[in-house]
C-alpha cells in the first residue's frame, strides 16, 4: 500500500506554480504605458465586484490623469489564476485576494509588495433556504457544500465559520465540491449544491435562482482584508513613480465609486455582464439575458464589502498567521516583508 504525503500545503506551492488554479475566478488584464515608458503594464483583476476600483480607474479616466495611458485589456477563461500569473512573471500589477497572495508570496517566492488596499471582506455563504434554515444545518446528512480551491479567500472563511459555529470539520469537509465561481452558478441552478461560498459579485447572483444570503465575511470575520493593489518588487525597484500613480489612481477611483455609489454598480454592471460573456457560465446558459448583471444586483453584491484604501497591519500579520494555522502556508512571516505602503503615505 503506498501512502500519500502530499498535504495542503503541498497542493498550494504546485498552485501557485501554476500546475492548478490558486484562485480560480477569471480575470482580464488590462495594459497601460506609464509616461516616458514604452513597455506597457500588465494589470490584472479578478472577475468579480472586488474589481470595480480598476473599472472606475478605466472609465473615470483616472490612470489617464496620472500618466498611465490605457491601452486594452483582455478577457481570460477559468483555469488560470492571477496568482499563478504572478508567479509566471506574465502579471506586473494586481488588484487581488490577500488571501492568495499571501500563499504565492511565501509557497512560491513570488517577489511582491503590497501597495495599498481594496476593500474589506467580499464573501459570503449563500443557501437554499428551503434545507437550511440555520448555519448548523450545513452539518445535515445530505446537504452538499460548494466552494473554491483550499486556500482561497472562500475556503478559509468556510473554515472560520465552521470554527465559530463549533461545526464539526470533518463532516463538512466531507460535503464539499471544489469548483469555481461559474460553474458554482450552473451547479446550484441544477440542483446539485444546497449551499456555497463564493467571492461577490457570484455570492448574490445566486439570488436570482432561489438561494439566499446567509452570511458574510463581516459577519464572522470582523475588518477581513478582502483585497489588495499590489506589484512586482522590480517593477516598484525600477519604477517608483509608476507605483506612485497606480496608488494614486487606486484612491481617485476608491474616493469616487464611495461617493456615487448607484453609477459605480452601474458601471461595474457593464463590465461584468461583458466579461460574463467570456467565461465558462456561458456555455452553460440556454439564454444571453442570463449572462446581464443588474446593476441592482451589483449595488447589493458592493455593500457586502468596504472599499478602503489603508493597511491595519495587524489584520495583516493575523492573515497571514492563520494562513499558517491552517497549513496554507509552511510558516509565519513578518507582515512588513510583504508591504510597501510608502506611496499611499504619500497621497
Amino acid at each position: 500500500m503506498i501512502q500519500s504525503t502530499f498535504t495542503r500545503r503541498d497542493f498550494l506551492v504546485k498552485s501557485a506554480l501554476g500546475t492548478a488554479a490558486l484562485l480560480t475566478a477569471p480575470y482580464f488584464t488590462v495594459n497601460v504605458r506609464g509616461a516616458g515608458t514604452d513597455k506597457p503594464i500588465r494589470i490584472a483583476v479578478e472577475f468579480n465586484s472586488h474589481a470595480v476600483p480598476a473599472y472606475v480607474a478605466i472609465e473615470k479616466g483616472f490612470y489617464k490623469e496620472e500618466g498611465l495611458s490605457y491601452t486594452t485589456y483582455a478577457s481570460y477563461v477559468t483555469g488560470v489564476s492571477l496568482a499563478a500569473g504572478l508567479t509566471r512573471g506574465d502579471v506586473d500589477v494586481a488588484y487581488i485576494c490577500l488571501i492568495p497572495a499571501i500563499n504565492a508570496y511565501a509557497n512560491a517566492g513570488v517577489p511582491i509588495k503590497v501597495l495599498c488596499g481594496t476593500h474589506l471582506y467580499g464573501y459570503g455563504l449563500a443557501v437554499n433556504p428551503e434545507k437550511i434554515q440555520s448555519i448548523e444545518d450545513l452539518e445535515k446528512p445530505g446537504i452538499r457544500i460548494g466552494t473554491l480551491r483550499e486556500g482561497t479567500a472562500t475556503d478559509t472563511l468556510m473554515h472560520r465559520v465552521m470554527e465559530q459555529h463549533d461545526l464539526n470539520k470533518q463532516t463538512i469537509l466531507s460535503k464539499v465540491r471544489r469548483m469555481n465561481p461559474p460553474k458554482s452558478i450552473f451547479a446550484l441552478r441544477t440542483g446539485q449544491l444546497d449551499a456555497v461560498f463564493l467571492p461577490d459579485h457570484w455570492l448574490t447572483m445566486t439570488e436570482r435562482d432561489g438561494f439566499s444570503v446567509k452570511l458574510t465575511a463581516r459577519d464572522v470575520w470582523p475588518n477581513m482584508i478582502g483585497s489588495v493593489l499590489l506589484a512586482r518588487e522590480e517593477l516598484i525597484q525600477a519604477n517608483p513613480d509608476i507605483a506612485n500613480k497606480l496608488v494614486k489612481a487606486t484612491k481617485k477611483a476608491t474616493v469616487w465609486m464611495n461617493e456615487n455609489p448607484a453609477a459605480s454598480a452601474e458601471l461595474a454592471a457593464r463590465y461584468l455582464s461583458f466579461e460574463g460573456r467570456n467565461t465558462p457560465l456561458a456555455d452553460v446558459l440556454e439564454k444571453e439575458s442570463e449572462l446581464t448583471v443588474s446593476s441592482a444586483s451589483i449595488a447589493r453584491s458592493m455593500k457586502n464589502l468596504e472599499y478602503i484604501n489603508s493597511i491595519d497591519t495587524e489584520q495583516f500579520q493575523h492573515t497571514i498567521d492563520n494562513a499558517v494555522r491552517l497549513g496554507n502556508i509552511k510558516k509565519p512571516f513578518s507582515a512588513d516583508m510583504m508591504l510597501d505602503l510608502q506611496f499611499l503615505r504619500q497621497v
